[in-house]
């Protein structure tokens, strides 16, 4: 996204969450599912699953809800078998749009992924198509106004790539996947509170919409992310 509106489109993508608590928890169940079905129960050992607890932590899931859906998964209780699938694909005016989903039907999901890529203006591509113009990294936003140099330091220090300030003040510090449970620990110990902290798809590059094309697009965003079997939509549109 560019500098300018970096944080505008950070809260507006915030509030948007925000209004749809309600399905927070089904998807944060799901990621812990699938994180412990591959890499096993044990928090040390998994980072995947630790990451997904530390959401639903934060989404004020209880713990004994959080025992029950990893032990479920460890095959310590009986439970759904989940498959991860993304899909490719390009909204209005050529912006371009990945859905991450986790699916017990893979037919069901890519057939309403489908639908609404075509129904609202948009078209779901193949694999590939646009997954090139994202970068997978972590993500910590900063409001404006907080210390660049104390950031930098202890971000860098951390093994952080990269520490972006925007036009608006708002600082994004980047970091492998690999690194980021590091980058956040350290922040964390040096009272650094991110806005966002996340393993995302980040866009490269931004395609700029206004009037009825990002209200088309925001449409689009929204029924995509309201499919029941939808976990994360990255996109590049930049709205106003």
């Amino acid at each position: 996204m560019a500098g300018h509106s970096k944080w505008a489109n950070i809260q507006h993508r915030k509030g948007r969450q925000d209004e749809k608590r309600g399905k927070v928890w089904t998807r944060i169940i799901r990621e812990i599912t699938v994180a412990a079905r591959q890499g096993g129960g044990d928090t040390s050992m998994n980072p995947r699953l630790r990451l997904a607890i530390d959401k639903a932590k934060a989404a004020n899931m209880p713990a004994d809800r959080i025992k029950y859906n990893v032990d479920k998964a460890s095959g310590n209780l009986e439970g759904q078998n989940y498959e991860e699938i993304r899909y490719e694909g390009y909204g209005i005016g050529g912006a371009a749009i990945i859905v991450d989903t986790m699916t017990d039907n893979r037919v069901r999901t890519v057939a309403e992924v489908r639908h609404a890529f075509s129904k609202y203006g948009g078209n779901l591509g193949t694999d590939g198509s646009v997954a090139f113009q994202f970068k997978h990294c972590g993500q910590f936003v900063f409001a404006p106004g907080t210390s660049e140099d104390k950031l930098m330091e202890v971000a860098l220090d951390a093994g952080a790539d990269d520490v972006i300030t925007g036009d608006d003040g708002a600082i994004e510090v980047l970091s492998d996947p690999q690194a980021f449970e590091a980058v956040k620990t350290a922040l964390e110990a040096a009272g650094l509170k991110p806005e966002i902290a996340e393993v995302t798809m980040r866009a490269e590059n931004s395609v700029p919409l206004a009037g009825e094309d990002a209200e088309r697009m925001q449409k689009l965003l929204d029924v995509i992310e309201d499919l029941d079997d939808t976990q994360a939509v990255f996109h590049n549109a930049e709205m106003p």
